[in-house]
């Protein structure tokens, strides 16, 4: 049996670009990349939720819109400048402005949402609409 050199990719052509990307994402450090706070969406019968992970903000900080249609959520999260780095042996955490755009469906009630920012996580609670709303219809058996 001869031996043979197993190459999968050499069709593909170049991939350095994505050798680059990857390279780049691997040693960059984590508060140099760009932050995007998690954020859940979840759906009841009375409303749209969404919650976002936004640790060490203030509600300052935080700015809530809503225009046609789309909701955002921008914000930012400064580092902390303290004087005594020498005890920092790592920083992991990003930091910098977010902004992150929801569209919402026609349903909803723009003008009546409400925001709560407690332990770290904002809530942001938007009623549907009456219409949209589920109700029971009766079924009358003659």
């Amino acid at each position: 049996m001869t031996p043979f050199n197993y190459a999968p990719f050499v069709n593909f052509g170049n991939l350095s670009m994505l050798e680059d990307s990857l390279n780049r994402f691997f040693t960059t450090p984590a508060a140099a990349r760009p932050w995007t706070p998690a954020v859940d969406i979840l759906e009841n019968e009375q409303s749209i939720i969404l919650k976002a992970d936004l640790p060490d903000m203030n509600e300052e900080s935080i700015a809530i819109s809503i225009e046609n249609g789309t909701i955002t959520l921008k914000g930012e999260r400064k580092l902390e400048k303290t004087e005594a780095k020498a005890g920092y042996h790592r920083i992991e955490r990003s930091y910098g402005s977010f902004a992150r755009n929801f569209v919402l469906p026609d349903s909803v009630d723009a003008e009546h949402v409400s925001a709560e920012y407690k332990n770290g996580t904002l809530t942001v609670t938007i009623p549907k609409l009456e219409v949209a709303k589920p109700r029971k219809i009766e079924v009358k058996v003659s």
